[in-house]
């Protein structure tokens, strides 16, 4: 794909992702349909996704947005005191129900490239009186975290809406410590999409278009130097995917997967 092409797609995302962070709206799931967050029906995607309704209530209003696939938390067997990094953190949620788990002794970064998402992780940490957690404005791709700095990287149906995956875990290899961890929750192609699937650009913010398949991202996380990878496909999530886009057979070509590997 060319830069050119690439940079239009981040542009896309940006976009549609910081009206979502303004609108004080959330995106039900990965569909571009948004939901008041008072809507009772945020709370039910939530535990569709795999989060406890302890886990949805301990969070700051509008920590939950309703934009993942799964629940990467939930698989990352964290430990206290480790350092976490979450790619795409949006407003906040993985990273506050993380920073409880790795404790005072733990940190938390969240990057996301939306300088109101940002702008609203750190109101939501600042409510929160989340000490342990940081929020920095950045691509995936090109990470603002030193080499060798973080224990486990999570993300949170994020990675597909990159136009360079191959980048995105170089990066994500670079940043972790020897022995680190992804434990990652995305969307990933079941089989081959159609053509006017792939070229709807609404379909690509949507988490759709932009899905790889799993071979191609276990040789992408072979080539990086990853081991130990084990991608889990969630057979459930056809029921919460074939309502992000009504009617369109999404959920005949992706499924939601968990993605665990190892440095």
């Amino acid at each position: 794909m060319e830069e050119q092409k690439k940079d239009e797609i981040r542009q896309e995302v940006r976009k549609r992702y910081g009206d979502i962070a303004k609108s004080d709206s959330t995106g039900c799931g990965c569909s571009p349909s948004c939901c008041t967050l008072q809507d009772p029906s945020i709370k039910d995607l939530s535990a569709k996704l795999g989060y406890t309704s302890q886990e949805i209530d301990s969070v700051p209003d509008g920590a939950n947005m309703g934009l993942g696939c799964g629940n990467p938390q939930a698989i990352a067997m964290l430990k206290e005191g480790e350092a976490v990094l979450d790619l795409g953190s949006g407003g906040g949620f993985d990273c506050f129900l993380i920073a409880k788990q790795v404790g005072n002794k733990g940190r938390v970064i969240g990057v996301d490239m939306t300088p109101d998402m940002i702008s609203k992780a750190r109101e939501n940490a600042q409510n929160g009186n989340y000490t342990n957690v940081e929020f920095r404005l950045g691509e995936i791709e090109h990470l603002p975290v030193a080499d060798n700095a973080v224990d486990v990287i999570i993300s949170n149906c994020v990675i597909n809406l990159s136009p360079d995956k191959s980048q995105v875990f170089r990066e994500a290899y670079r940043v972790l410590k020897p022995g680190g961890r992804l434990a990652i929750s995305d969307v990933v192609a079941i089989q081959e999409l159609p053509e006017a699937m792939k070229n709807d650009p609404e379909k690509y913010t949507g988490c759709i278009a932009g899905a790889a398949t799993i071979d191609e991202l276990k040789t992408i996380l072979e080539q990086v130097g990853f081991v130990n990878i084990k991608i889990l496909i969630n057979e459930e999530s056809k029921n919460f995917i074939k309502d992000w886009f009504p009617g369109s057979g999404a959920e005949k070509f992706v499924a939601s997967a968990f993605i665990l590997t190892q440095k």
